[in-house]
């Protein structure tokens, strides 16, 4: 197997004992950290009363004894003005950027309004960002009054960062309109390391990338930041992947994260932060990274995170003009639990129907017919993850034999479908080789069939079909309806099967 489970890097720290809380009050390592109970019977008879011996209290052992933090704890202590922290604890922290959309913005409005009042005044206008991107190009009236809503507020409030959409038949028509909030809030230089970053949706995560904290938090808890700027958390212990070894050029992200659920599953990172190292990691490029943190709430995961390096400063060279102080895990730093990932012994990989953990490799899948191809969202629907696709498609020179969904998560990436040349394509662009392969024009810039949504939201899975998907879920009805199958794979394991209408191993493409 290509991934193991170590041993915690602190001694004390064993296997079955994972309370941190507990744990971190156990400083001698070669003792081990249980509680030990006697059966000897003890006398109630008091015997003598003596007041203890006197003696100097040293420095050493009187003052607080700080320990290594790791980045995650850091940025708690940073944000919740705090020296030293230890996971278990709660804090309130001050939030630096919070984010909602369409789908959750109206109750989390109605929460603040009911709380703080009809007249109360945000916190911050400059530190909200209000985005639709969910159920946009619909005709449901329902969806259409949620924007109109976050309109309403926005302009009430006046918010500096609302990218509005009205123009519904023409998405080029809104120059304020962005699409996905995960994917815009990086492009718009919102995502900063060493920041909290609190999102209504649960893929908020993917802003770890950048080497902050960034979390998903409900209607309430958002209601409650837009009157205060802060919220209570509790410090989460943190899982370390430190993943080595050369990239195949037939492996992407995806492949990666979802080596990594079907290796702890579901469950396995529950209300921990997922911190990823190594020098496959250092390797990746944002958007890359970004599909890496996005899938960490699939195992449960508080957070995602990502230490900042020369990648990320290049990447915010021309997106924000705001000082940022990055923050590193010490060497001394506790660990819940280290896992070690060659990466160049790894292949590509889906998971199947309907869970993110169902792991399988995609050849081991290859009997499996499909019905269609879906390439978008926050995790598969960013620039690089339509360059891979096109990459493939041009290397086959084959026409997909299914139909192949394309939605761009932003306008931006949908700019660059149609501008950007794929390296080796002869100057040619995505949108001309998805045209050759015969897939579907690509679609107006957001979440799209993700989640389902309306009816009538394009490429929406309305029948049970079987389909592969560059999403992050699986479960029934994820995409539409409910007895509809989902396999998640990488853009590259996607385009792949597009060609075939089976499950197809990309090498049979690229090799």
């Amino acid at each position: 197997m290509a991934s193991s489970a170590l041993p915690p890097t602190s001694s004390f720290l064993s296997d079955k004992q994972k309370d941190v809380g507990f744990s971190s009050f156990c400083t001698q390592p070669s003792f081990p950290c249980s509680a030990q109970v006697s059966k000897k019977r003890v006398s109630k008879k008091v015997v003598s009363v003596m007041t203890p011996q006197q003696s100097e209290r040293k420095p050493s052992t009187t003052g607080a004894v700080k320990t290594g933090m790791t980045m995650t704890e850091k940025i708690f202590a940073r944000a919740s003005e705090k020296s030293q922290l230890i996971p278990g604890e709660n804090v309130w922290v001050n939030v630096d950027i919070l984010m909602t959309h369409d789908v959750c913005g109206p109750g989390s409005i109605g929460i603040f309004k009911k709380e703080f009042g009809k007249n109360a005044k945000v916190w911050d206008r400059e530190k909200i960002v209000i985005i639709p991107d969910h159920y946009i190009f619909t005709a449901d009236e329902r969806a259409n009054r949620n924007v109109d809503i976050l309109r309403d507020f926005c302009n009430e409030q006046d918010i500096k960062y609302f990218y509005d959409i009205k123009d519904l038949g023409n998405f080029k028509a809104n120059p304020d309109y962005k699409g996905v909030c995960h994917v815009a809030l990086a492009q718009e230089g919102h995502c900063r390391p060493g920041e909290v970053l609190l999102g209504t949706d649960s893929h908020t995560c993917t802003a770890g990338a950048f080497g902050q904290f960034a979390t998903g938090i409900g209607n309430t808890d958002a209601g409650f930041v837009l009157g205060t700027g802060k919220l209570l958390l509790k410090v989460p212990p943190t899982l370390r992947f430190v993943m080595d070894g050369e990239m195949p050029d037939y492996l992407l992200a995806k492949d990666l994260i979802l080596q990594i659920i079907g290796e702890i599953s579901v469950a396995g990172a529950t209300y921990k932060a997922m911190e990823f190292v190594g020098s496959t990691v250092e390797s990746l490029t944002m958007e890359e990274r970004m599909t890496l943190c996005n899938m960490v709430v699939e195992a449960g995961g508080k957070n995602g995170i990502v230490p900042a390096d020369s990648t990320t400063f290049k990447y915010l060279e021309d997106k924000t003009s705001l000082p940022y102080e990055p923050v590193y895990s010490d060497g001394q730093a506790r660990f819940l639990q280290e896992y070690r990932i060659d990466v160049s012994k790894l292949e590509p990989l889906v998971a199947k129907p309907h869970s993110p953990d169902n792991r399988a490799l995609a050849r081991e899948c290859k009997d499996v017919k499909i019905d269609r191809v879906y390439i978008g969202s926050c995790t598969g629907g960013k620039t690089e993850d339509f360059m891979a696709a096109a990459k493939l498609f041009h290397a086959s020179g084959k026409k997909v034999k299914v139909p192949t969904f394309l939605v761009p998560a932003t306008q931006k990436v949908w700019m660059d479908v149609y501008s950007l040349p794929v390296p080796g394509a002869g100057g040619k662009t995505c949108s001309q080789i998805f045209e050759e392969a015969g897939c579907d024009t690509p679609a107006s810039p957001s979440c799209g069939a993700c989640l389902g949504g309306p009816r009538d939201t394009y490429a929406r899975m309305n029948e049970a079909q079987v389909c592969v998907s560059t999403t992050n879920r699986n479960f029934p009805g994820r995409m539409g309806h409910k007895e509809g199958q989902i396999y998640l794979a990488s853009p590259y394991t996607a385009a792949a099967s597009a060609l075939t209408g089976f499950v197809t191993d990309p090498r049979d493409f690229l090799q």
